[in-house]
């Protein structure tokens, strides 16, 4: 409506020097490997190399309580979506506001707010909070999800009620949206999670039967990248305006800090744009291809958070692991106010926090691979130091125990009597059960992936393939008698590399239906690394980025992955076939079904897997511990009787004998 103020001030603060970037968690991480990227290529940044950071309920700091939720994907049965190729059925368009009786055909049916995206900028969600100037029955209700710091703990616990209060109100007034709002944050104001306030309020509601009366928008300072706005949507929010994210983006325009000259406007579509892209791509996943159907479907499992949690914000959400509580979720909030809004005069470093979540850094989050533990290991590789070997191994132990889930576990020595060591099986043998992982050649280069080989078979073990086929020459035997030929050929969706001759040439045919490091996402190859050998090795073209889909497009059901295997077993009858799944919950059924399609071996991939390239949610949120994943396939073929039909194996991050040992 004319006369409608819908634009906002942005402070003259540096982004170094905002609070509110402190108080919500932001780190200079964040803002340059994610938000920069976004709104500078209007696509979200990848990754590689896997996620070796800790667990967010074994974080040394205060996390997010996004962070504590994992993406669920389909495997084998509902297949994933390729979103490039199916583009035509996928839709981010979702009707808010309230339902009508679906039973009744009036035109109060269509009195309903179309929205292209769930992704609001600021201008829109004004335009959105002002509605009602324009259609008077539009009632717009905001509640403040902050509350007074002195209030403690207690005042975090009791703002939760208030919330759910003031929501119950809006529906008794007739009130057609419900924003939950932070902007109140400041120094004397504590913000309530974003997501658990929508989780609540959105559950309260539907447990009242109220939740088709109302829209429910968020408007958050604490949500900024793709999982976050995934995590909310999964929770029951219509829409999401992550301001701060928003204000950021033009303040690193207004300093220099993005690469692209871009107007103000083009950057803030260009983040948009990314964020739609990567909810599309995390909806896929799972084989959904609407927003309507994603919006409170609750596509995750919780990964450290308490029952008495979940039961009442996140209901019906799957959690094995407990941890966070209500006071537990309230100190972590104070803690991150404090880094903003200091209660005392502290000296410290000035700026946004590296706090390590992606790359090691000095002071930060503890990583797996850390530098000690690389250069010990390299050092007792290349001088055979035995001394140095075990100082990698006390190193990452302590990593371990700091990250994973295993870390947490130690054996029962006091009740096993030792077994005499010429009683154990000798090393020359354990070692013929080690496979190298599945990285292809492409994503690593010819000289590291021929060494893997030849090393693997000088021991007896296996090396992988990857998705990028082999070259046919690799299969000769070298003048020392070495050979560089990859026993495990890989068949993936994109079937780079797959002839006659490669089949035939293999000792084990493996099927990829998910891989730990981005599950239910296809591989990506830039243009730029596919060279002349490369391209000829995928049969594909020199210079053009190779991309496979996520599904296998001939595998729709646990019966056409059956078919595949008993092709395969026709391509090459001496050869065993495996199939790669990842862990999360239900991956045993999943297992089970594969042992009754023939399958000869399962192999239960973790999260933290490594990869040539893929973007940064699925790295960090898709998929869960391999210990948890294996323990379940494991359980659940033991109880369908099938457990002896097949060879189950593991692979994520596994470092030393200790992780063998556990593993086994």
């Amino acid at each position: 409506e004319k006369g409608a103020d819908l634009g906002f001030t942005l402070s003259e603060t540096r982004v170094q020097e905002d609070p509110r970037l402190k108080a919500f968690g932001y780190s200079l991480e964040q803002v340059s490997l994610l938000l920069g990227p976004m709104a500078a290529d209007s696509k979200e940044a990848l990754g590689s190399m896997g996620n070796d950071a800790p667990l967010a309920c074994l974080a040394q700091q205060p996390r997010l309580l996004y962070e504590y939720f994992r993406q669920l994907f389909a495997q084998v049965t509902n297949p994933p979506i390729d979103p490039i190729r199916e583009a035509v059925v996928m839709s981010l368009e979702a009707y808010v506001g309230p339902q009508g009786n679906l039973l009744e055909m009036s035109p109060s049916q269509c009195h309903r707010l179309l929205l292209p995206s769930p992704m609001l900028s600021i201008e829109e969600f004004n335009a959105l909070n002002q509605i009602s100037q324009l259609h008077r029955e539009w009632n717009v209700h905001t509640v403040d999800i902050t509350f007074p710091k002195k209030e403690g703990i207690q005042g975090y616990l009791d703002a939760l009620d208030r919330i759910c209060d003031q929501a119950a109100e809006a529906i008794e007034k007739n009130d057609r949206i419900i924003v939950l709002s932070d902007r109140a944050t400041s120094a004397d104001r504590v913000a309530v999670s974003a997501v658990l306030a929508t989780g609540m309020v959105h559950h309260h509601l539907v447990r009242n039967k109220w939740r088709s009366q109302v829209a429910l928008v968020v408007e958050t300072a604490e949500a900024r990248e793709v999982h976050h706005m995934c995590v909310l949507v999964g929770y029951g929010a219509d829409a999401i305006c992550p301001y701060l994210a928003i204000e950021c983006i033009m303040k690193m325009a207004r300093e220099g800090l993005i690469r692209k000259k871009l107007t103000p406007e083009q950057l803030i579509d260009n983040y948009k744009h990314s964020l739609d892209g990567g909810i599309l791509k995390v909806m896929s996943k799972m084989g959904i291809s609407t927003l309507q159907s994603y919006k409170g479907a609750q596509i995750f499992e919780a990964l450290g958070i308490d029952d008495s949690v979940v039961d009442r914000c996140f209901t019906g959400t799957a959690t094995r692991i407990k941890g966070m509580t209500f006071e537990l979720i309230a100190q972590d909030a104070f803690a991150l106010h404090e880094k903003g809004y200091p209660s005392r005069n502290i000296l410290e470093i000035p700026g946004l926090a590296e706090t390590g979540e992606y790359h090691w850094r000095d002071g930060g989050e503890p990583h797996v691979n850390d530098p000690t533990s690389i250069a010990n290991i390299q050092d007792a590789v290349r001088t055979k130091n035995d001394k140095s070997y075990e100082a990698y191994s006390r190193s990452e132990y302590e990593q371990i125990k700091n990250c994973t889930l295993r870390g947490l576990l130690d054996f029962d020595f006091e009740d096993r009597a030792p077994v005499p060591i010429d009683q154990v099986e000798p090393w020359t043998e354990i070692v013929r059960r080690f496979v190298t992982g599945a990285m292809s050649y492409g994503s690593i280069s010819m000289e590291s992936h021929s060494t893997l080989a030849v090393a693997m078979n000088r021991l007896g073990g296996k090396s992988n393939t990857g998705e990028g086929g082999e070259d046919p020459e690799r299969s000769l035997r070298m003048d020392n008698g070495d050979t560089m030929r990859s026993a495990i050929k890989q068949i993936a969706s994109g079937r780079f590399g797959v002839t006659s001759a490669y089949l035939a040439d293999a000792d084990e045919l493996q099927i990829k239906m998910a891989q730990g490091a981005k599950p239910g996402e296809g591989g990506e190859l830039p243009g730029h690394k596919v060279s002349g050998p490369i391209a000829r090795t995928r049969h594909s073209t020199p210079g053009v980025g190779l991309i496979s889909p996520p599904p296998h497009h001939d595998i729709y059901s646990i019966e056409d992955l059956k078919q595949l295997i008993y092709d395969l077993k026709c391509s090459n009858p001496r050869s065993r076939v495996s199939v790669k799944l990842v862990s999360e919950t239900g991956v045993g059924i999943v297992a089970s079904g594969v042992a009754k399609a023939r399958a000869d071996h399962i192999l239960i991939s973790g999260h933290d897997g490594g990869t040539g390239a893929s973007r940064w949610t699925g790295i960090k949120y898709a998929g869960l511990p391999w210990e948890l994943g294996l323990a379940e396939t494991h359980q659940t073929l033991v109880l369908n009787d099938l457990r002896g039909r097949v060879i189950v194996q593991t692979d994520g991050q596994l470092r030393t004998g200790r992780d063998v040992a556990i593993a086994c």
